[in-house]
């Protein structure tokens, strides 16, 4: 497989974004260590780890800061090597980002409990190589310009704490309709919890859903007008429509 197809970045990024925990490895005395832990994501699909000081991997890669994190959909498959998985390789960085604590937060309402807790820090792990399984007879290594979502994203990222807000409190239904008509997920009370350039993410207590955007959209009003259209096409799906 052409480690430079974008159809690939595309998929190992949807793997980040959909997936709330991974496996991290780190090195101890120059031995693997492998750990599960919460995982969120950044904007350009960078991941994003809270980890305590006490834990054992956080004070690995403050050793040695390489890390490799495994992200995997086979849930339910039965054969589960028949599933998308994605083995990444980069480093980690301890960063204070206020709005990149937001988005794992909004990703794990529960982190916010120890969240402030003075040995637990978020970290970002700066993408270096991924190797995608996407399937029998589909794998390729994935370069970081492929893995991280390439344009400038910025004007987004930086509404996107209110644009969340606005559809929770003004646009329940629509949130709703995405979730019933779009997604096939039953049940009220469906929140979003973000939404990058590349689609929003869902939430009802524990159980989480994606919907992604037919193309990538880049700035606040982009994404007012695919949020409208997305209602609109959950509304058309309507029965008696």
């Amino acid at each position: 497989m052409a480690a430079n197809d974008r159809g690939r970045g595309a998929e190992a990024r949807r793997l980040i974004r959909t997936r709330d925990r991974a496996a991290l490895a780190t090195l101890l005395d120059g031995r693997p260590y492998v750990s599960l832990v919460a995982s969120a994501c950044d904007s350009d699909a960078s991941p994003l780890l809270l980890l305590s000081d006490l834990a054992q991997h956080t004070k690995n890669l403050l050793a040695d800061p390489r890390v490799s994190l495994l992200f995997e959909d086979t849930a339910g498959l039965p054969d589960p090597l028949a599933g998308p998985r994605l083995t990444l390789l980069g480093r980690a960085e301890s960063v204070d980002d206020s709005r990149a604590a937001a988005r794992f937060a909004a990703r794990h309402p529960a982190s916010k409990q120890y969240a402030e807790f003075g040995d637990f820090h978020l970290y970002r792990v700066v993408i270096e190589r991924g190797h995608l399984v996407a399937g029998f007879g589909r794998i390729a290594w994935v370069e970081a310009e492929e893995l991280r979502f390439p344009p400038d994203a910025s004007a987004l990222a930086a509404a996107e704490a209110e644009i969340v807000r606005h559809m929770n409190d003004d646009h329940a239904e629509a949130i709703a309709l995405y979730a019933e008509r779009l997604l096939q997920r039953r049940g009220s009370g469906w929140q979003m919890t973000g939404i990058d350039p590349e689609g929003i993410d869902l939430r009802r207590d524990g159980e989480r859903a994606r919907l992604d955007f037919a193309t990538p959209i880049l700035t606040p009003a982009a994404a007012r007008r695919v949020l409208v259209a997305l209602a609109e096409a959950a509304r058309d799906a309507m029965p008696g429509r």
